[in-house]
């Protein structure tokens, strides 16, 4: 494994397969990341501000963010694009807005062809670069913490999966 992809000891990894090509199992996630992205202030930077989700522009050096459709209108850059190869791999910077400048994780989702479909595998990694006491740890470290993570991201990633699922029933 190359080191620059190998997880750290505090990351979470979540698969599912979709029966849909690799190529618009991407264009789902990333497309339609407001589609599918909960709202709400346990998924949303923004809290309970109307907003949407979008990686902007849709390219390595582009911006993921949350873009606030109020009155006070803005946008909180969760992270920036690092790689994009569409129908392949996406990797970008991920923070939550309690993090200090500086502080990242970094999140890559890969789209592997399957005989059935696609297999969506989502790493989230970085975790340890962040003080035990983080807010976004909830008190929490090791094993309890990742076990959270994981549950948060699998919500995420079943909710995209049935997006996609729709898009190829034509709903």
């Amino acid at each position: 494994m190359n080191p620059e992809t190998r997880p750290s000891a505090d990351s979470v990894s979540v698969t599912t397969d979709i029966a849909i090509a690799p190529e618009t199992a991407f264009e789902a996630f990333t497309k339609d990341v407001d589609v599918w992205w909960k709202r709400g202030p346990r998924y949303r930077p923004g809290m309970n501000r109307p907003s949407r989700m979008g990686f902007e522009p849709a390219e390595a050096g582009g911006r993921f963010l949350e873009i606030y459709e109020d009155e006070e209108g803005g946008a909180f850059e969760i992270g920036r694009i690092l790689e994009w190869e569409e129908g392949v791999r996406l990797v970008f910077e991920y923070r939550a807005r309690n993090f200090e400048p500086g502080q990242l994780t970094e999140v890559e989702i890969r789209f592997q062809p399957t005989q059935d479909g696609t297999r969506v595998t989502l790493i989230h990694r970085g975790w340890d670069g962040l003080p035990v006491n983080h807010p976004a740890r909830h008190d929490l470290d090791g094993p309890a913490f990742t076990q959270m993570i994981g549950v948060w991201w699998a919500d995420l990633v079943v909710a995209a999966r049935t997006h996609a699922i729709a898009l190829r029933e034509g709903k």
